[in-house]
């Protein structure tokens, strides 16, 4: 299955940015959909934003439209969420995921595998 690694979160201040990155380790990443989730403390995780295999569809929930950007670069096997004005309330642990397809809000995983993740804590 595709092993996938999170990084790039870490602590800001409210208004930062930081930028995610998400490795995958086969090819057959660009096959597929991926998704960046968050889960904060004591809350079920969140979907945050999708793209497409080829990169031209997006998806964003609200809270985070105008904000964060999701893009990938197939040739790295790279996704990444470019995350702009952050609040405290996107303090989460951030988890990428590959998609088997997603339409809107409504989505479905490749597989329930999941990776460590990446902390963003946002001080106010």
């Amino acid at each position: 299955q595709v092993q996938l690694v999170e990084s790039g979160g870490g602590e800001v201040q409210a208004g930062g940015s930081l930028r995610l990155s998400c490795a995958a380790s086969e090819r057959t990443f660009s096959s597929y959909g991926m998704g960046w989730f968050r889960q904060a403390p004591g809350k079920e995780r969140e979907f945050v934003a999708a793209v497409s295999w080829s990169g031209s569809l997006t998806y964003y929930t609200d809270s985070v439209k105008g904000r964060f950007t999701i893009s990938r670069d197939n040739a790295e096997n790279t996704v990444y969420l470019q995350m702009n004005s952050l609040k405290p309330e996107d303090t989460a642990v951030y988890y990428c995921n590959a998609l088997r397809n997603f339409i809107g809000s409504d989505y479905r995983l490749l597989n329930d595998y999941w990776g460590q993740g990446t902390q963003v804590t946002v001080s106010s």
